[in-house]
């Protein structure tokens, strides 16, 4: 019988987006969250039935697992942050405070 693997390709390339719109108020946690589902889901059917999947492919899933973890913990504190940022400033000034720093970009243009 052929042992299934794992594709942790998903899981990956979920994460890394997920990285990158972490600068947009920590929206990644919208693709850094299913990503470490979708590997969590992996590695629990993997590790009901052992035997069925290549460990190799297990493996690769489990560090998958952990790139998703980190990036969905750096998106979760970016987006904590914002949210006490709009809390406390107000968001208001925080428009005012991004059209005063677009302005100074154009001029310097």
């Amino acid at each position: 019988m052929e042992q299934q693997k794992l594709n942790p390709a998903i899981v990956y390339v979920l994460a890394i987006i997920g990285l990158l719109c972490c600068c947009i108020g920590g929206a990644g946690v919208l693709l850094a969250g299913p990503a470490f589902l979708i590997a969590q889901s992996g590695l629990k059917k993997a590790s009901q039935n052992p035997e069925d999947y290549d460990q190799s492919s297990v493996k690769a899933m489990n560090t998958a697992k952990i790139v998703a973890l980190v990036i969905l913990i750096i998106n979760v504190v970016y987006l904590i942050m914002t949210v006490y940022r709009i809390y406390t400033v107000g968001w208001d000034e925080l428009m005012r405070q991004s059209q005063e720093m677009m302005e100074q970009w154009q001029q310097n243009q």
